[in-house]
């Protein structure tokens, strides 16, 4: 099953309703994302690494969050001082580093984490069902986040059928090998799995239109923008728009 770890909590953040927490975090993302100043970057990271603190994650689940995206930086780390060029250079041993490599590879680490960090203190703290209908309230369009939500709830119908599925090939005697015959059912276990998974989500469809669905996805909770929400919508919108004036300034 697909689980959302780090929307249980009853932590201030936890608490805030999506949609306020949805605009800042697109406005740092954007802001991160498309800067290129250190300072900047690097003003960010701390500042979302703070909001993440506050939000109290799980530390062992946060930890694997973090190895497992850096491991792309990771990457760009062993690659970039000894490709991008430039006429600056830093001797390494018998290799000389491009100092423009490791700039850019710094750089590039720092949006990284800093975005990851926003993502998992401000929209993981918070369902898929309610980010869903918190981008429908803020004037997304209802196909999409129609489609947004029914994607993530088929994510679990397919993880479903191809579980029950490996559990019946392995009650035949199924052990996996290097061969053809292992290939072979692979496929037809994967076929499977997309032709059942069809067949229930049409038979979940039909169940709803029997129950008169007209379109309209009906949140169970619909809570109510508190002073809190503005408040922290207000404070966060300030930290981004004094994050974006700081090439300005410096």
């Amino acid at each position: 099953m697909i689980e959302e770890p780090f929307a249980r909590g009853t932590t201030f953040f936890h608490r805030r309703d999506a949609r306020v927490k949805l605009i800042p975090a697109l406005a740092i993302t954007l802001i991160l994302a498309l800067s290129s100043s250190f300072l900047v970057t690097g003003t960010g990271c701390i500042l979302t690494g703070v909001l993440l603190t506050l939000s109290r994650p799980d530390p062992g689940l946060l930890l694997r969050r973090i190895c497992s995206v850096n491991i792309f930086t990771l990457f760009l780390w062993f690659t970039l001082p000894l490709t991008y060029g430039g006429t600056k250079t830093l001797p390494f041993f018998f290799l000389d580093l491009s100092l423009d490599g490791i700039r850019v590879a710094t750089l590039i680490t720092l949006k990284t984490n800093g975005i990851l960090f926003c993502f998992l203190a401000l929209l993981a703290t918070s369902t898929v069902a309610s980010l869903g209908h918190g981008l429908e309230k803020l004037g997304m369009p209802r196909k999409l986040t129609f489609l947004l939500l029914f994607s993530y709830r088929q994510l679990f119908v397919i993880h479903q059928e191809y579980l029950r599925l490996q559990r019946a090939a392995r009650l035949r005697g199924f052990i996996p090998a290097n061969s053809l015959h292992t290939y072979r059912t692979y496929s037809h276990l994967f076929g499977m799995t997309l032709v059942k998974s069809w067949n229930r989500a049409e038979r979940v469809h039909q169940a709803m239109v029997l129950r008169g669905f007209n379109g309209t996805l009906i949140p169970l909770n619909q809570p109510e923008l508190r002073r809190e929400d503005y408040l922290f919508l207000a404070t966060i919108l300030l930290i981004s728009f004094l994050l974006a004036a700081i090439p300005f300034f410096c």
